[in-house]
């Protein structure tokens, strides 16, 4: 870890306190870089990551500059901020991070409220891709939307809101209809909306607020996609979003939740085509759409038996987890290795796992939010299960390693901060 790291993780203790007084204040005393950039705004609790890989691997195949703001990391802080692609190196997020973080020592010695950890790493962000002149920016929402740093950006190209579920209650509210008025924060007056939204409730919300703003909505949520081939590895859609033909897409991402993903992608390009001008050729397109991978999203890393890390961390994602691997892996013996954070709707993601299998270790992610393994277990064992116990991330893999030869899959899923760790450890040849 880089000694600008370690100074921006400083301000963890700040919390994730969500308004943007703070980051105006901060973004003005860099001379307001966001300003400069055309901004492709993703909200969404689930799916918005890979909305925008898809989105930043088909713009860069068709000769765009992108930039792509995103969180959380899995292997890499800088992986967070990428231009062409590639992640901030060392040396410009020490630059650009102390330029920051002057701003925030500045602010702070005028008697305003201390920046955020990620309000600080978004400013990073921005005031990268601005000085090294990055065409179009995706800029993924890091926690609800409207109090949001990324929030910042007064006039996107174009909002995207993907699918909306139950997370981070105790911050959005307890219904989606809160949890989606939240998420529309994001909308500016007269700028063009996609959604991808299904509740009725959460759907009538974005649909209002698009109409209150003056704004084109685009509703993909009803765009039928058909699936003509599909392994764990990949698929092959076929769709038609606004008298476009997109025949044979194919997908490095499988699930059928991937689709959706894709169809809030796609007409994104095809409003920013319509309405903003922007150039997009057809088979450039498809190159990139195949291209774009998701790391720690269903992700297999080996073989014999097979490999799967996926961060199912909510409700939303186990159930879509569920989905894949029965439809893939369904009569295969199956080894589930989770660990999850305690505020998240544990009970709720665990009642999904148990449909992929009851043969299963328990274990803590790195994080100081997490649920003890032992507690892990026995809600478990209240729901029938009697899980083994491995003590870290570290144990869990021995554990499942020593189990291989009983298994034909070991899939580990829950908090990201886990999958992140198994995933470093896998690859560094922990297994």
């Amino acid at each position: 870890m880089t000694d600008i790291i370690e100074k921006i993780h400083e301000f963890n203790k700040f919390g994730s306190v969500l308004g943007l007084e703070r980051m105006e204040t901060l973004m003005e005393k860099l001379g307001d870089p966001q300003e400069e950039l055309d901004v492709i705004h993703v909200a969404g609790t689930n799916g918005k990551g890979s909305v925008c890989k898809f989105l930043e691997a088909g713009l860069a195949e068709c000769g765009y500059s992108v930039g792509l703001f995103t969180s959380p990391f899995i292997e890499s802080f800088n992986e967070r901020i990428q231009l062409g692609g590639e992640n901030i190196s060392d040396s410009d997020l020490e630059a650009y991070g102390n330029r920051v973080l002057a701003a925030a020592a500045e602010m702070v010695a005028e008697g305003s409220e201390s920046p955020t950890e990620f309000e600080v790493v978004t400013a990073i962000g921005l005031l990268y891709f601005a000085e090294k002149d990055a065409d179009i920016v995706i800029l993924e929402v890091g926690l609800g939307g409207r109090g949001d740093s990324t929030n910042i950006i007064d006039k996107p190209l174009i909002c995207a809101i993907c699918s909306i579920s139950y997370d981070h209650m105790n911050v959005l509210g307890n219904t989606l209809a809160e949890i989606a008025a939240e998420k529309a924060g994001i909308i500016k007056p007269a700028v063009p909306v996609v959604s991808n939204v299904s509740d009725r409730d959460a759907a009538a919300v974005i649909a209002r607020t698009a109409y209150e703003k003056g704004c084109r909505l685009y509703d993909v949520s009803r765009i039928r996609a058909g699936v003509s081939h599909e392994t764990p590895f990949s698929q092959t859609v076929t769709l038609e979003m606004y008298g476009t033909d997109y025949s044979d897409v194919e997908l490095s991402m499988a699930g059928r939740h991937q689709v959706e993903n894709l169809k809030t992608a796609l007409a994104v390009i095809e409003v920013l085509r319509k309405e903003r001008a922007i150039k997009v050729e057809r088979q450039a397109l498809y190159r990139g759409l195949k291209k774009a991978v998701q790391p720690g999203r269903f992700e297999i890393l080996g073989e014999d038996p097979v490999i799967i890390v996926d961060g199912a961390h909510n409700e939303a994602g186990a159930k879509a987890l569920y989905d894949t691997m029965k439809r893939h892996f369904e009569g295969s013996r199956i080894l589930l290795v989770t660990g999850m954070l305690a505020d998240k709707a544990v009970n709720d993601i665990l009642h999904s796992l148990i449909g992929i299998t009851k043969d299963i270790i328990v274990t803590e992610p790195d994080n100081p939010r997490k649920m003890k393994a032992e507690e892990l277990a026995e809600r478990l064992k209240s729901m029938g299960v009697e899980p083994d116990v491995a003590p870290s991330p570290e144990d869990s893999l021995a554990l499942a390693e020593s189990r291989k030869n009983c298994c034909d899959v070991i899939l580990f899923a829950g908090s990201l901060y886990l999958i992140s760790d198994i995933r470093r450890m896998i690859k560094d040849g922990g297994r």
